[in-house]
């Protein structure tokens, strides 16, 4: 039988200690927090309230990764784990599963999808960065078929993308789990052909003027986005992190605008749009 446990020569005594030992320090904080004579906030949170918290901490880990400040990252990290160790702590006192529950699942899970590191193919060289996600998302594929039904219906191929995911990161990840079973355009030059689709059919209902609750413009522009993500994901770019870069750029530049303005005693609202082009290009060959 292959022996797939990771190799501990891996990670050194010192790290392996050190982890383990403050990541059981974690827990038993937050256990404390939630028993009885802990903090009142602690004890009063569910999983639902927990949401809007575990969001904010993960836009706030990119924001640290973004930002290239490590010792943001570090903290943010921390804030991030402390999520996950609360989530897990709430659903071991509901009786479902413990937080150890959940690090075993990941850690099989990685194993097992991971059978050219930990499984007989090990040391297997020649997978190329594509290959190793192609084989991933077709073994995702594989378990969800192969856990059959659940409470709420068959598994599908799309069904465990979550309806919670930020739209375009959405239309990202069912591109991908797509394409894994073969749903895929050809080529790249393909899907550059179908934005070039969606731009025309979008260009035709703006020009007809189409009105409605939900117009036709409407869905066009969301057929665009989806074509764009896709590209994105046949380029290995992931698209909000691309989109956040952009605005980024784009308030750093309309910023610069409206201090120029401003220091020369002008104000965006009473400058014609001529007068802020002229800044805005000017911020841009400066940059």
């Amino acid at each position: 039988m292959t022996d797939t446990t990771p190799p501990r020569h891996a990670r050194s005594r010192r790290e392996e200690s050190g982890a383990g030992v403050q990541f059981d320090r974690l827990v038993e904080i937050m256990r404390a927090l939630r028993a009885p004579g802990g903090c009142p906030w602690d004890r009063e949170q569910t999983l639902g309230s927990l949401r809007r918290f575990v969001l904010e901490e993960t836009y706030e880990v990119l924001e640290a990764i973004e930002s290239g400040d490590v010792d943001h990252l570090r903290e943010e990290l921390g804030d991030y784990l402390y999520e996950a160790v609360f989530l897990a702590q709430l659903s071991e006192e509901a009786g479902d599963f413990s937080i150890a529950d959940a690090i075993s699942g990941v850690c099989d899970k990685l194993i097992r999808r991971h059978p050219h590191v930990f499984a007989a193919a090990r040391g297997d060289q020649s997978l190329t960065t594509g290959q190793v996600v192609e084989r991933w998302e077709t073994m995702k594929a594989r378990e969800r078929e192969s856990a059959g039904r659940d409470a709420v219906g068959p598994k599908t191929t799309l069904s465990g993308v979550p309806n919670t995911l930020p739209s375009l990161l959405r239309a990202y990840e069912i591109g991908t789990r797509a394409a894994a079973v073969g749903f895929d355009w050809a080529t790249t030059t393909h899907v550059l052909d179908k934005i070039d689709e969606e731009v025309l059919e979008l260009r035709r209902e703006v020009e007809s003027g189409a009105t409605g609750e939900l117009s036709r413009a409407e869905e066009e522009m969301g057929d665009l986005f989806f074509a764009m993500a896709n590209l994105s994901r046949r380029l290995g770019i992931e698209p909000e992190a691309a989109l956040r870069r952009a605005n980024d750029k784009f308030t750093r530049r309309f910023e610069a605008v409206e201090r120029a303005l401003a220091a020369r005693g002008e104000s965006l609202q009473n400058a014609t749009l001529e007068r802020m082009e002229d800044e805005w290009q000017r911020v841009k060959r400066e940059a």
